[in-house]
C-alpha cells in the first residue's frame, strides 16, 4: 500500500486539481427560417465560402458579387493553389478579398471606395481577375 502523503494532491500541499468548468455557449442572432444566409448563397456557386466577418463586410458596403464575379473568384482560388498560395488576396473588379485557398474561404473583403489607404498583411499570394 502507497503512503497518502506521497500523492501528488499532498505534494500540491493539499490543493485539488481543478475540474474545467463548462464554457456559455455564445448566443446566435435569430436566423429567418426563410431566407438564406447571404454568405450560403454565395457560396453555393463554385465552392467558395465566405466567412461571417467576410459577409458583414460585404453587406455593410452594399457590395454583391454576380456569377460571373463569382466565376471569377474561384478561377484566382484555383491559380492560386497552383501555385501553393496559402493566404492570397484575389481581387475581383473593385473588390479585394483575402482567401484561405486551402479551404476556399473569404476571410475579409473590402471595395475600393474604402476611405484611406489598404495594407494587406499575412498573405503569400496576389492574384488580379
Amino acid at each position: 500500500m502507497s503512503d497518502p502523503r506521497l500523492s501528488a494532491t499532498a505534494r500540491a500541499g493539499g490543493i485539488s486539481p481543478l475540474v474545467p468548468s463548462a464554457v456559455p455557449a455564445r448566443p446566435q442572432a435569430p436566423a429567418s427560417a426563410d431566407a438564406p444566409r447571404f454568405a450560403d448563397a454565395l457560396g453555393e456557386q463554385l465552392g467558395v465560402r465566405f466567412s461571417a466577418h467576410a459577409t458583414a463586410r460585404l453587406q455593410s458596403r452594399g457590395v454583391s458579387l454576380d456569377a460571373t464575379q463569382l466565376a471569377r473568384l474561384g478561377g484566382g482560388i484555383d491559380a492560386a493553389a497552383a501555385k501553393g498560395s496559402r493566404e492570397a488576396l484575389v481581387m475581383v473588379d473593385q473588390v479585394a478579398m483575402v482567401v484561405a485557398v486551402r479551404n476556399r474561404t473569404v476571410v475579409t473583403a473590402l471595395d475600393q471606395d474604402q476611405t484611406g489607404p489598404a495594407v494587406f498583411t499575412n498573405i503569400d499570394t496576389a492574384v488580379i481577375t
